[in-house]
């Protein structure tokens, strides 16, 4: 009975221990959308941009997917930088990996003009 509660106890830490797998690679965007809230003078778009697009190098690198809003906030940025073929390719592929954003994002892509 005690090697019992040994083997029980000693599966439940070693359970316990395990790393807890994610969905998508956060990066820096979680830190980046709250300066760009807090302090919007002090991060501008070109910087986002450049942050951003290492951190989706990154999670190429090990196959993992960016969160939801990720493109679409970049997209964002492009569309501020006067670039709006970037921008629909952003809006686009947050559509496309996020089909409950469908609705937003066909409203956003409608209002992307090219200069």
């Amino acid at each position: 009975m005690k090697w019992l509660i040994w083997l029980v106890a000693t599966t439940a830490a070693v359970a316990g221990c395990a790393t807890p797998r994610t969905l998508y690679t956060w990066g820096n965007y979680e830190e980046l959308i709250y300066a760009s809230y807090v302090t919007p003078d002090k991060l501008p778009p070109e910087s986002q941009v450049e942050i951003l697009e290492k951190d989706y190098q990154q999670s190429r690198a090990t196959n993992k997917r960016m969160p939801p809003g990720w493109h679409a906030h970049l997209g964002y940025l492009y569309y501020q930088l006067g670039k709006p073929d970037e921008a629909r390719r952003e809006l686009s592929t947050e559509k496309a990996e996020f089909p409950e954003s469908a609705v937003f994002m066909d409203r956003l892509l409608a209002n992307v003009h090219k200069p």
